[in-house]
């Protein structure tokens, strides 16, 4: 299990770092892009925060500007592989509150596995704001990391 959280987190990191390197690129980011992107950085980093015991830093749909973007990012996969490393069990349960102060709890694996689906999901908007204003699509299939 360690080795394929490890592979999915790495997966996620190198589409993110395109994402990262494409938006430095353009001259004007779309508003919806650096909103959409932002939340999925700080979605990670609340998600790391609940499995760490620890307070988070950043809101859910927190702006970040983009020259930060690289370094929340790097954080957030450095505390993803720290946890996965440490990980005795992914049937854990984890307590958490959710952003709205429900009370929950999910299994370790669970919680690894939505931080990577809730990232695809955004990069898949951000993918179609591309698109939208003419932007060149940004290769991140699976497979293609995997070649």
């Amino acid at each position: 299990m360690k080795a394929f959280f490890n592979q999915v987190f790495d997966y996620n990191f190198q589409c993110n770092k395109k994402l990262i390197h494409s938006c430095t690129e353009l001259k004007t980011v779309p508003e919806e892009v650096i909103r959409l992107f932002s939340h999925l950085l700080n979605a990670h980093h609340i998600w790391n925060s609940r499995m760490l015991r620890t307070a988070p830093v950043h809101e859910v749909w927190q702006l970040h500007d983009i020259q930060y973007w690289g370094e929340l990012h790097y954080e957030n996969q450095r505390n993803s592989f720290e946890i996965i490393t440490n990980a005795d069990s992914f049937e854990k349960r984890i307590d958490y509150e959710s952003s709205e102060g429900k009370s929950y709890s999910n299994s370790l694996q669970d919680i690894l596995f939505h931080i990577i689906n809730h990232s695809t999901h955004h990069r898949a908007q951000i993918s179609s704001l591309f698109r939208s204003n003419k932007l060149g699509p940004i290769p991140m299939d699976y497979i293609i990391y995997k070649r």
